[in-house]
């Protein structure tokens, strides 16, 4: 994903999106914050983490107190499945994410749905992201 392609503006939420491979949390000690996050990274060659941070575009902050969640679909939307983002705090900030399987080479539709504080609706941002193996 390149910097365009992952980072999206919707009613002044900026929201960067991210996807890597499970294996780089597995890396980390469980006694680690990352390496029992979301109950641990799930085995698998095809286990990935999404992360979303969201920035509120007119003051800069950090979207801190937000609840968030991804459907996520193969092209064509099939297989499409709903995943909470759980809150993260790593390194004195809060970013969302949790573990999903992408199987096959292909293309996902990725739709962030964002309920902020203060909001009377929650915004939605969609992105695409090509899995390669």
């Amino acid at each position: 994903m390149s910097d365009e392609e992952n980072y999206r503006v919707a009613e002044d939420l900026g929201v960067y999106l991210g996807i890597l491979p499970a294996a780089i949390v597995r890396g980390h000690p469980k006694t680690h914050a990352e390496g029992s996050m979301h109950g641990g990274a799930p085995d698998g060659t095809h286990q990935f983490h999404v992360v979303v941070a969201i920035f509120d575009t007119r003051s800069g902050d950090r979207i801190e107190n937000a609840k968030v969640k991804a459907t996520i679909s193969a092209f064509g939307h099939i297989g499409t499945k709903t995943i909470d983002l759980q809150p993260m705090a790593i390194a004195g900030t809060v970013t969302y994410g949790n573990f999903v399987a992408l199987p096959g080479t292909d293309r996902y539709d990725i739709s962030v749905e964002i309920t902020a504080l203060g909001r009377q609706h929650p915004v939605r941002v969609n992105f695409q992201y090509q899995h390669t193996r």
